[in-house]
């Protein structure tokens, strides 16, 4: 598995062009879009490489227009500010001379102070659950044959549902879910590149909150579900390649859109990260 964990730690080398302009690739799949959460990767990476001795605390984004696969994507990074305790910057996403996607990140020096945190809920460990392999077999015994192969690849994520959900066939339910994911493989011991992966990882779930209550699902023909923007904070020190807790929940849907929280926490309890993020949730015309 540590060979889909390379290919997107291969994504976040961005090549430098110039002075603040950073290129970047997608994968050779058959997507019809790039992924939300490579794009957020990239340009927090993009963002880091103007920044010394600082780490990222928190990052807010937009996704403009869907990204292009078959071209590469520009990062264009603005230094806006530089003070004594946090760094800001803001990036654009550039495709065929359009912004796709903008982002603008905070990173702090590390200081102490007070500390609380809301609890890890009660779930079941990540070793009595499914395994990713075991999921991607079962849904691949209820996909169509022309989308059979999707859950034939390998993941640079490895991921364990609490609450299993056949996206071919979904359900009703409450809009609470909560899953166990790490990176499929070692990854070096660089604060930059464990947020790198852990806002690629983010976007893998968080929508699908929305959908639940409303027995919806990403795979049918006839939904348009997208991301619209991206939250996240990040709290506490840990590691993307040991197995995190994805608490996810959904307060709201309404206007076409539907509102996902996250949050975090790494297994002896620390809350590590929240995010939050809006989605397009709008049925098709016929």
């Amino acid at each position: 598995m540590q060979s889909a964990l390379d290919e997107v730690l291969d994504l976040l080398d961005l090549e430098a062009i110039e002075l603040n302009l950073f290129r970047g690739r997608s994968p050779d799949q058959d997507r019809q879009r790039v992924f939300g959460g490579q794009v957020l990767a990239q340009a927090l990476t993009a963002a880091y490489r103007t920044v010394e001795e600082r780490l990222a605390h928190s990052f807010h984004a937009y996704f403009l227009r869907p990204g292009d696969v078959k071209v590469p994507i520009l990062y264009e990074v603005d230094r806006i500010r530089d003070g004594g305790s946090f760094t800001t910057r803001r990036v654009v996403a550039i495709q065929h001379g359009r912004p796709i996607f903008h982002l603008s990140a905070s990173f702090q020096a590390h200081e102490s102070g007070y500390e609380h945190q809301a609890p890890m809920p009660d779930a079941p460990s990540p070793d009595e659950l499914p395994t990713s392999a075991d999921r991607r077999e079962e849904m691949r015994k209820h996909a169509p044959p022309e989308l059979a192969h999707w859950f034939s690849r390998e993941s640079a994520m490895e991921e364990r549902e609490v609450n299993s959900i056949n996206w071919f066939k979904p359900e009703k339910q409450a809009p609470h879910q909560c899953i166990w994911f790490k990176a499929n493989g070692k990854v070096v011991d660089d604060p930059a590149l464990q947020q790198a992966l852990l806002a690629y990882a983010s976007d893998m779930s968080l929508l699908d909150a929305a959908t639940m209550p409303h027995g919806i699902s990403f795979l049918d023909d006839d939904m348009q579900i997208a991301s619209l923007d991206h939250a996240m904070w990040f709290h506490r020190p840990f590691r993307a390649d040991e197995w995190l807790l994805y608490v996810l929940d959904s307060p709201s849907a309404s206007n076409a859109r539907g509102l996902s929280r996250g949050s975090i926490y790494a297994q002896n309890g620390d809350l590590v990260a929240s995010m939050a993020q809006e989605g397009l949730m709008r049925r098709r015309s016929k």
